[in-house]
């Protein structure tokens, strides 16, 4: 749903190009909507916060509380939108995406990709209780690349680095993740490990769901530029359409942030950051796997397991998208699995971190 035609018409080719998708209804405004959704319910509904009538926010509010329907927010790239995104998001949106750029090529088939494969996401959301069946990668996109194609062969050798003890918690998640992120970080003290999440999320959008997380939680929040160091009490959160490394100059952890191509279709990637925890931290880091769609970071959490890391994944019952833990689990990349609830405490008990206060 969205009040340009052009935007509305893009969305359909976009979405129509695959043959699991099938488009119920188009509208310009909430009311129409209201009227198509009488006549038939649909699976999942993309829809724009800025709407003439009804604003988004007020029309997802009472979708969420009358007849809860998975919801993607497709915004701009403007500092009004991505705060109206978030909002979307804690009114209960599963999920944000940008309006598409289709201006090149690769612009046309990388949104595609991506809305393909978040409308898929949304359609398996627990909140949704008909399920459509997931379909192969479009014949047009570009294989999935490994994270092979960020990490270069190391220099060095962990035995061959600085000792030290210091721990790393390295995060990944996907659709639903910025609820589960949320209730993950507000359970840590001020004397929490370093921390480093990769989000699937637009760029932009992260710099505002970092600062909303910074005013929440005990712990600092920030997304994480080129050269910021780990700290302990801090969490840095990859920029949307930029992976993100960990890499070590002597005992101290720092992050790398960088452009290249999407790997196993996303950018920021999970792979990418969990394999370089598992190059340059190895047995003193811990990773989490939470909700989301597909395989992003099944992989890397394997190596981050062969390297002496301990593993966690987020538990079906608590996970908006069931695909990335069970993903890691199938290839026994998994030391436990656990409840959102709970995930933040076996952190702080493996790092060995006692919160005084809840």
């Amino acid at each position: 749903m969205d009040d340009s035609a052009i935007v509305r018409q893009s969305l359909n080719e976009i979405l129509s190009s695959d043959e699991e998708i099938e488009i119920v209804g188009t509208a310009s405004d909430p009311y129409m909507a209201v009227e198509q959704i009488k006549k038939v319910v649909p699976d999942v509904i993309t829809l724009d916060v800025e709407m003439p009538k009804m604003d988004g926010i007020t029309f997802l509010k009472k979708i969420m509380s009358q007849h809860p329907i998975p919801v993607i927010i497709i915004s701009t790239l403007t500092a009004s939108g991505t705060e109206t995104a978030m909002a979307a998001l804690e009114s209960g949106a599963v999920e944000v995406v940008q309006k598409p750029q289709l201006h090149t090529t690769e612009q046309r088939k990388e949104a595609s990709m991506m809305l393909i494969d978040k409308v898929k996401a949304a359609s398996h959301a627990v909140i949704h209780r008909r399920r459509i069946a997931m379909a192969k990668a479009p014949k047009s996109v570009k294989p999935k690349l490994t994270a092979d194609v960020m990490l270069q062969k190391p220099d060095e050798s962990l035995s061959s680095l600085v000792k030290t003890t210091e721990k790393i918690v390295a995060v990944g998640a996907s659709t639903g993740g910025t609820e589960a992120l949320k209730t993950f970080l507000e359970s840590f003290p001020l004397d929490s490990p370093g921390i480093v999440i990769v989000q699937h999320m637009p760029e932009l959008f992260t710099k505002q769901f970092a600062d909303r997380l910074n005013e929440q939680c005990k712990i600092t929040v920030k997304e994480a530029k080129t050269g910021d160091a780990v700290l302990r009490g801090q969490a840095l959160i990859s920029p949307g359409n930029k992976h993100m490394m960990l890499k070590r100059s002597g005992a101290r952890y720092y992050v790398e942030i960088s452009d290249g191509p999407l790997v196993n279709r996303h950018r920021p990637s999970v792979d990418v950051l969990f394999r370089s925890v598992a190059r340059y931290a190895g047995k003193n880091a811990v990773g989490v796997i939470m909700t989301g769609m597909g395989n992003d970071g099944a992989q890397g959490l394997l190596e981050m397991k062969k390297s002496g890391a301990f593993t966690i994944a987020q538990n079906e019952k608590t996970c908006i998208v069931f695909g990335m833990p069970k993903e890691a689990i199938k290839l026994r990349a998994v030391d436990k699995i656990m409840s959102i609830y709970s995930i933040a405490y076996e952190v702080q008990h493996q790092c060995k971190i006692h919160s005084t206060t809840p």
